[in-house]
């Protein structure tokens, strides 16, 4: 496909013009970030596995009724995604005690939790992503009783599904973080998944040996990021098990 006016650039990904109105091509970068940027690195292969990754996430979700805005997957590292106007939230299910949550309430990394909990931050690199309650939400205008609503029924119906298919091949998912965006129709809204559904953005272990599998193995240097992404991707069957690096251009159609 030919090279599009650049609409946005992130840490991870840039969007383009799409061929069509009210579509957009996402491209998924190598650029690896931590601790809202502070820490950076190019990791060769990243984005190829996370757009595979993505791809095969988000058309599973489409196959149980959940709405996002993928179309298709256009070459190694490109989607052709629906245009939506994302809500300025981060939200967050997590299954088990990690992360800021493990630090903010004194609870060990791997706790399970009574039930899944859903959190929200806004996102805004600045502030540090911070945790907002539902009451900020509706007082500033983010969002609305009925957005949350519908928010959360979306989340846990994804934590459900991902859920799942991890631990079905020896993964369990700990924590994840999604975005919602909003598609007009007329005066209609509807909620879709947006973005991504990677390592990148989930807490992955193995069941038997806690082993990271996520982009902890870059925020905590534990080892080859590219290594752990492919060994999930090999486990979901998005990849043949032979299999040793997710770039060799023959392995990817």
């Amino acid at each position: 496909m030919a090279r599009r006016k650049k609409v946005y650039e992130g840490k991870a990904k840039i969007l383009y013009e799409g061929p069509e109105p009210g579509t957009l091509v996402q491209y998924f970068k190598d650029d690896a970030t931590a601790f809202n940027a502070k820490k950076k690195d190019v990791i060769e292969g990243k984005g190829v596995l996370n757009n595979r990754l993505s791809e095969f996430f988000m058309k599973g979700l489409q196959q149980i009724g959940v709405p996002t805005h993928f179309i298709k997957r256009l070459n190694m590292r490109e989607q052709l995604i629906r245009s939506v106007e994302i809500i300025p939230l981060e939200i967050i299910v997590r299954n088990f005690a990690a992360g800021s949550l493990s630090t903010r309430l004194g609870i060990a990394e791997g706790t399970p939790l009574p039930r899944p909990i859903v959190e929200f931050c806004l996102k805004d690199d600045a502030l540090g992503d911070p945790l907002v309650s539902e009451e900020h939400i509706i007082a500033f205008g983010w969002a609305s009783q009925q957005d949350l609503d519908d928010m959360v029924a979306l989340a846990l119906r994804v934590n459900d599904f991902l859920s799942g298919c991890f631990m079905a091949v020896g993964i369990k998912l700990v924590d994840f973080k999604i975005e919602i965006g909003r598609i007009w129709d007329g005066d209609y809204q509807r909620l879709v998944v947006a973005d991504e559904i990677s390592p990148d953005s989930c807490r992955l272990w193995d069941v038997e040996t806690g082993q990271k599998l996520d982009k902890d193995v870059f925020r905590r240097d534990l080892g080859n990021l590219v290594d752990a992404y492919t060994e999930v991707a090999r486990r979901l069957g998005v990849l043949p098990t032979n299999v040793t690096h997710a770039t060799k251009p023959t392995l990817i159609n």
